[in-house]
């Protein structure tokens, strides 16, 4: 088919009104997903972190999060979850280590001052489990993962309570020598717990 002006014109327009579609689709969705957040009570909420260096387990944690989240357990694939992490929060429980882990070759905050989870669905495995497949934001690199965890109500609300489970290497955490796994293994639980208050 040769190509006219008009043909051009015409493609153009139609390309446009395909992306101002999904612009707005994708605009209703938020604005749905943020109408559904219940509110999160950040006093009783944590996201913290396991490793091993050189065998020897270790943690962190970050002080600073926001959270948006939908949950109920009667229909746990109507669940949306948006968990954003200020990085620069850190704490490994030593002031020298908090500000090396911020250096380029571990989380770069200067760069990177964010990490993000998020997620749109999870389903019920019995027994008070859930998984949820999502994606994570580190450093730039975004991949998918998996949250694994449980819910348990109680009188003021809900307690989501599980582990997301991650390898450094995957988001260029510990570039270097630090890359290498005999000193800080690869494996990374990243381990939460958010409380939805009723």
């Amino acid at each position: 088919m040769k190509l006219t002006t008009r043909t051009s014109s015409s493609l153009r327009r139609a390309l446009a009104g395909c992306v101002l579609h999904a612009l707005a689709s994708s605009l209703l969705l938020g604005s749905a997903t943020l109408s559904m957040a219940q509110s999160v009570d950040l006093a009783k909420s944590q996201i913290s972190f396991g490793f091993k260096q050189e065998n020897v387990p270790g943690e962190g944690k970050f002080r600073k999060f926001s959270a948006q989240v939908a949950f109920d357990a009667a229909k746990p694939e109507a669940t949306r979850a948006n968990i954003e992490v200020d990085v620069t929060s850190v704490d490994l429980g030593d002031a020298g280590w908090n500000t090396d882990i911020q250096n380029p070759s571990w989380f770069d905050t200067a760069k990177f001052p964010k990490a993000a989870f998020v997620a749109g669905a999870a389903r019920a495995l019995g027994g008070g489990k859930f998984e949820a497949p999502a994606k994570f934001t580190l450093k730039g690199v975004t991949r998918d993962v998996v949250a694994s965890f449980t819910a348990k109500a109680d009188a003021g609300g809900t307690l989501l309570e599980g582990v997301v489970p991650l390898k450094r290497n995957d988001y260029k955490m510990g570039e270097g020598p630090w890359s290498d796994v005999s000193v800080v293994a690869n494996e990374v639980a990243v381990r939460f717990k958010v409380y939805l208050k009723k």
